[in-house]
C-alpha cells in the first residue's frame, strides 16, 4: 500500500491565517482558517498559529507544506508580521521534520488557472472543479491555500525534487546521529 502524499498549504497572516490541505492524487482533505482573535497581543497571536498549524500536521501527517511567498508592503511593519506568521508555519514544520516550500501568489494562480493574473473569484471556481467540490472554497484565504497545495502538488512531479527530498533526508540522518 502507497502512502498518500498530502500537502498542507498554508496562506499566512496575523489576522487570518488560511489552510488547505489535499491529497495529491486529486482531492480536498479539509480546509479553512485559523483565526486569533485581533485583540490579542501579538505575541499570543503567533502562538494560536503555531499551535493551530501543528494540529494540522499532527492530523493530517502531511509530506510536504505549501506556503506564500512573502511580498514587499509598502508597510514594513505590516511586513515583519506577515514574515513572522510565516516563521510559525516554518516553525512547526522544522519540528516534524516536514520540507516547506515557497511559492509566489502568480506561481499558484497559473497552476490553478492557466494564468497569474487570475481574480481571487476565478481561483475559487477553478480549485472548486478542481477539486470536486460543491461550493467554491470560503473564505478566499482558505482558497488561496488550496492554491498554494495543488501548486505544490504539481512542482512535487518534477524530477528535480526527489533529489532535493535524499538530501534532506540525508541532512536529517546526519541531526539525529549521536
Amino acid at each position: 500500500m502507497t502512502k498518500k502524499r498530502i500537502i498542507l498549504g498554508i496562506d499566512p497572516g496575523t489576522r487570518i491565517t488560511g489552510y488547505g490541505i489535499i491529497d495529491a492524487e486529486g482531492g480536498a482533505l479539509d480546509f479553512g482558517c485559523i483565526r486569533p482573535p485581533p485583540t490579542l497581543d501579538l505575541a499570543l497571536r503567533y502562538k494560536i498559529i503555531f499551535e493551530g498549524v501543528e494540529a494540522l500536521l499532527e492530523r493530517y501527517e502531511p509530506c510536504a507544506v505549501a506556503v506564500e511567498s512573502q511580498f514587499v508592503l509598502k508597510n514594513v511593519q505590516s511586513a515583519i508580521k506577515l514574515g513572522m506568521a510565516k516563521g510559525m508555519v516554518y516553525l512547526a514544520a522544522a519540528r516534524k521534520s516536514i520540507p516547506v516550500y515557497e511559492f509566489a501568489p502568480k506561481q499558484a494562480k497559473l497552476a490553478v488557472v492557466g494564468h497569474g493574473g487570475a481574480s481571487k473569484f476565478q481561483v475559487q471556481k477553478m480549485i472548486q472543479a478542481l477539486l470536486r467540490l460543491p461550493n467554491p472554497p470560503e473564505p478566499e484565504d482558505a482558497a488561496d491555500a488550496l492554491a498554494l497545495a495543488i501548486c505544490c502538488a504539481h512542482h512535487m512531479r518534477g524530477p528535480h525534487v526527489r533529489i532535493d527530498e535524499r538530501r534532506l533526508s540525508r541532512q536529517n540522518s546526519a541531526q539525529s546521529s549521536p
